[in-house]
């Protein structure tokens, strides 16, 4: 099973579109994926079309060991598509997990006791912040993807959650490595969208994937409509973007089989 946590304690990087819109295209050319919301906003959930009175078993839930993620994960519109939802109860988990054994394993634990198969791929959409909730997601993944919008204080940002990442690799997973950097957001009207996309390059190199997501309507559009953007307009710039973007992360992947 393929582990990728989206994670970048800035908000509104377009983590939640970029997890919603690569989790929709990897199930579209067949691969069975969870998209995991540990996001107390639900925002993912709530871009899927699952509603707030549609949740029932959460990651809340799989966190404090009261259900299995077979048990609370429900089918989305997208088939091959699963959901782990997330509620408004994750905004105490970061205060109740302190009491809890293995309190950074939790969602790990939950991962390795589902049933081999049932998912090749995990993609985990964090909080915006550097919590317990996104350490969880961070040690349970394998891989990290990091979407960066093309703004003044993208790289200060970077260099916190790179900090992060260093701790959890040398005291919870070694395992732990950077799958890429996805530039969003990235207005061409603007020069300084251009300077900070060239600035990441500079500084991470082949790090950084060659696809840009654009600023763009459509994919702002989407998640009222409670369905993916590559569902809601497959033409549009932006959704256009995600398949470019999710072919290039499948050259990074190995073959769900390889991952088992």
């Amino acid at each position: 099973m393929i582990r990728i946590a989206v994670a970048n304690q800035k908000g509104g990087v377009g983590k939640t579109t970029t997890a919603i819109n690569l989790a929709t295209a990897l199930a579209a050319i067949g691969w069975k994926v969870l998209l995991i919301d540990i996001d107390p906003q639900g925002n993912a959930s709530t871009g899927l079309g699952v509603s707030s009175q549609d949740r029932g078993a959460s990651s809340y839930d799989v966190l404090l060991g009261e259900k299995s993620i077979e048990e609370a994960a429900i089918e989305t519109r997208v088939p091959r598509l699963d959901l782990l939802p997330a509620t408004v109860d994750l905004s105490g988990a970061e205060v109740e997990l302190v009491a809890l054994e293995e309190r950074t394993h939790r969602l790990e634990n939950a991962l390795n006791e589902a049933t081999p198969g049932r998912w090749d791929l995990v993609l985990m959409d964090c909080p915006p912040s550097l919590g317990l909730l996104t350490v969880n997601a961070l040690v349970a993944a394998r891989q990290l993807l990091i979407p960066l919008q093309c703004e003044f204080f993208a790289l200060e940002g970077l260099s916190q959650l790179l900090q992060t990442v260093e701790r959890v690799r040398s005291g919870f997973n070694p395992d732990l490595s950077i799958l890429g950097v996805a530039l969003t957001m990235y207005d061409r009207r603007n020069n300084l969208s251009g300077q900070v996309a060239d600035d990441v390059r500079a500084c991470l190199g082949t790090t950084v994937f060659e696809t840009v997501v654009p600023r763009n309507v459509r994919l702002s559009e989407a998640p009222s409509h409670g369905i993916p953007a590559l569902v809601y307009d497959l033409k549009c710039p932006g959704s256009e973007a995600y398949l470019q973007l999710a072919r290039e992360l499948l050259q990074r992947l190995p073959k769900p089989a390889e991952a088992a």
